[in-house]
């Protein structure tokens, strides 16, 4: 009898395991990010590459997911998130028109968005509320799919999330 309930008891924590992880990537769903985007379309192949994770780079692979936003869009939190500061994406001083993204932490995840002039870098913001505006990409990259470059603090894939 002992031993049974022993067993039964396993089977219902793994059960619950299971469906709090079920529960935790549901929750983690990203909503619309840039305003004209509904369907948070992602960059495909232009002149200047694509925007899909692990997509080359020369010799370095994209740690990213590109998602279409044109240059002075508004921005939107995709999920309820804490702005952790803002982050300087380039060294290079000919990038300065795009140079600055957002920090974010939300859900057990700590992800960062390049190219987004952020409204403040600190506090909290629900799920689609302004973060910020879409930087001028086209004056840095003319000819490229203006976006939002979504990279995760880790490096792992962004899109599950879309």
């Amino acid at each position: 009898m002992r031993l049974n309930m022993r067993l039964n008891m396993r089977a219902v924590g793994a059960v619950v395991g299971v469906l709090a992880a079920l529960c935790v990537c549901d929750a983690a769903r990203f909503g619309q990010l840039c305003s004209g985007n509904p369907a948070n379309s992602r960059r495909t192949a232009d002149s200047w590459g694509q925007g899909h994770f692990g997509a080359g780079r020369g010799t370095r692979l994209h740690a990213g997911l590109d998602i279409v936003c044109s240059d002075g869009a508004v921005v939107y939190a995709p999920c309820d998130v804490t702005l952790a500061g803002r982050l300087t994406v380039y060294t290079d001083s000919s990038k300065a028109a795009i140079n600055s993204g957002i920090n974010l932490r939300a859900e057990g995840l700590c992800f960062k968005l390049f190219y987004v002039n952020p409204d403040r870098t600190s506090g909290s913001v629900r799920k689609g509320q302004r973060i910020g505006t879409m930087m001028p990409m086209q004056s840095v990259y003319p000819g490229i799919t203006s976006h939002v470059h979504v990279q995760m603090c880790d490096k792992s894939d962004p899109t599950q999330y879309f």
